[in-house]
């Protein structure tokens, strides 16, 4: 069964679209309007996460068995998308599933400052990913 992929897609390209924009224009803005679009980063930062893991969890089930990510941890879930050749860095994505559990504590513009960075880390992984999805999605 082939997964539908759009909401990923479009996930990852809103998240690089406010990296981008924040990278041209944030130098050349207030205060205020750069803690706005970190904040943008951010926010599509915690939806493309959520979309890739849930992704990958949904291409297990499909490919490997119905219940393969039935009460897995993160790091397990992760451990099987390796396996399965979705992604190839579990410690990395570790790393930004604890970014993605910052962000509820974003009122520090120290966190803040730290998860918008992991987003720009991030966003190659989560391509890799959708590239990894659409070859083997069949």
């Amino acid at each position: 069964m082939k997964l539908e992929l759009s909401s990923l897609v479009n996930a990852i390209g809103v998240l690089e679209k406010s990296i981008d924009a924040t990278a041209r224009l944030a130098a050349t803005l207030p205060a205020e309007a750069q803690e706005t679009m970190r904040s943008g980063i951010i926010q599509n930062f915690e939806v493309a996460y959520e979309q890739c893991w849930k992704m990958m969890k949904r291409w297990l089930e499909v490919n490997v068995s119905p219940r393969t990510g039935d009460g897995v941890t993160r790091r397990e879930l992760f451990r099987l998308a390796a396996e399965n050749l979705l992604i190839d860095d579990v410690p990395l994505w570790m790393e930004f599933h604890e970014a993605r559990n910052e962000t509820t504590h974003i009122y520090d513009q120290n966190i803040a400052a730290t998860v918008s960075g992991e987003a720009a880390r991030f966003l190659p992984a989560a391509q890799q990913l959708l590239v990894n999805l659409k070859s083997r999605n069949d």
